[in-house]
């Protein structure tokens, strides 16, 4: 069976960086098989967060993984995506890893995927997962037109996202750097 759902949402504002994510883990189509899941955690002394969408022990992994690129490349969150990206591109193993992540610190916000994207948006938003394109728009609208801190649009992005997308619950997990 396939477990679907997450959605992680990003946001940079006044200096601040925060990152949501959502409790939900769904068994195929029609089964909620956890509502209190943690894919939002931070890393690397606390320094840089990761959100990650799709398979759990997939993403666990990828973090571990880009810990140690942070690490080796003196917590550089760009050189450390791009590494991880090219490893899990090329890796036999690594290739099979299906997740998505979100790595944020202070000053930047990047989406590294398997097939070797590193991309960082030209607003401070990004999404993924389920949800994400619900979030992002939700994200995008109260950065423009409210004064809410970054942790605050992050966590009423995924909740916006958790009244429309059925992969996405109101339980949610918020870091900020």
């Amino acid at each position: 069976m396939e477990i679907r759902g997450t959605t992680i949402v990003a946001v940079q504002k006044d200096g601040h960086t925060a990152v949501a994510g959502d409790g939900q883990i769904t068994l195929g189509e029609h089964t909620v098989m956890k509502h209190t899941a943690k894919k939002v955690r931070r890393i690397y002394n606390d320094s840089v967060v990761v959100g990650f969408a799709g398979g759990v022990a997939d993403a666990f992994t990828l973090c571990d993984r880009f810990e140690n690129k942070l690490t080796s490349h003196g917590g550089s969150l760009k050189r450390a995506a791009v590494d991880l990206a090219q490893d899990w591109r090329n890796d036999k193993v690594m290739r099979k890893l299906e997740a998505l992540l979100i790595c944020a610190n202070a000053a930047e916000i990047l989406i590294v995927s398997g097939s070797g994207e590193v991309i960082e948006p030209d607003d401070g938003i990004a999404a993924i997962g389920s949800g994400g394109m619900f979030a992002l728009a939700a994200a995008r609208a109260l950065k423009d037109n409210t004064d809410l801190s970054a942790k605050e649009i992050a966590e009423k992005s995924i909740l916006i996202a958790s009244d429309i997308c059925v992969y996405t619950n109101s339980n949610v997990t918020v870091e900020e750097v």
